[in-house]
């Protein structure tokens, strides 16, 4: 994918982010988790769990995106409630809200 390549990078403790500016209607995300994340079922939690996060942020975000979500170890141990703020602040750092009036 041209994200990974030649995409911005962002990390947070939980999840790292690489978005790269595309001509599109809407944002586009994938969501990954390697190896290190653990095993096939703690793989798929993470990714669930950072799913659920964005589908909250989703309609907030500017269109014309593409991102994608790499989860990190310390998301295992971590809630959606909690992942959900990681993201809203990589989001908030690369400026992609589109309503920033809500504060």
């Amino acid at each position: 994918m041209r994200v990974r390549r030649f995409g911005r990078s962002f990390a947070h403790p939980l999840v790292i982010l690489k978005i790269q500016e595309v001509n599109h209607s809407l944002s586009r995300f994938a969501v990954t988790a390697g190896n290190s994340v653990g095993n096939a079922v703690q793989r798929n939690r993470a990714k669930r769990i950072i799913r659920s996060a964005l589908r909250e942020l989703i309609q907030d975000i500017r269109p014309g995106y593409n991102g994608i979500l790499i989860a990190r170890q310390s998301l295992i141990t971590s809630n959606c409630e909690e992942v959900k703020e990681a993201l809203e602040s990589l989001i908030r750092q690369v400026g992609l809200i589109q309503n920033q009036t809500d504060d």
